[in-house]
């Protein structure tokens, strides 16, 4: 399921489990905020909205307050002496999208423990037989040669130059 949410003057697609920057939002680390513009819910069956779907909320956790990197305003006017450098740095809230709810239903207030990832299941026995044979054969796929330099035209000698006579010229 995947909603289309706006929040700071802008649309975000999500799913359950995303992890996403927006602009700054009031809440500390650790509590749940929930967006309830949504614009586009869909799964089985999309649901739009107009302008928003009825009922329809993003649940999200807080992850942390930050700051964006440094952005510097430069300007100069040549020959004027003239110059501004001025320093920016957005402030931006990251957020753990928890669920999303439609038919009015309200979102837990207390952070839910995220499932854990099973492991990778094992490989089939055919493909097994298949590994096992390319590192018999000294198959490395981590490491590429550098490609080999392309024999291209000699290049011509420059003529010699003209050997000056040692001494004084004569006259």
């Amino acid at each position: 399921m995947f909603a289309v949410f706006k929040t700071g003057g802008k649309q975000y697609r999500v799913a359950a489990e995303d992890v996403l920057k927006v602009a700054k939002l009031k809440g500390e680390p650790g509590e749940i905020v929930e967006f309830g513009e949504v614009l586009v819910v869909g799964g089985d069956s999309v649901t739009l909205g107009a302008p928003t779907v009825a009922g329809a909320t993003v649940a999200a956790e807080v992850l942390d307050q930050a700051r964006g990197p440094k952005i510097i305003a430069f300007k100069k006017r040549r020959r004027k002496n003239s110059r501004r450098k001025r320093g920016f740095r957005e402030e931006f809230t990251l957020i753990r999208i928890t669920e999303i709810l439609t038919d009015g239903k309200k979102a837990n207030k207390t952070v839910q423990p995220r499932p854990k990832r099973a492991p990778a299941p094992a490989a089939e026995a055919g493909t097994e037989a298949a590994e096992t044979a390319a590192a018999a054969e000294g198959a490395t796929t981590t490491k590429r040669k550098a490609p080999a330099k392309k024999a291209g035209k000699p290049k011509a000698k420059a003529p010699a130059a003209k050997a000056k006579p040692k001494g004084k010229p004569k006259k």
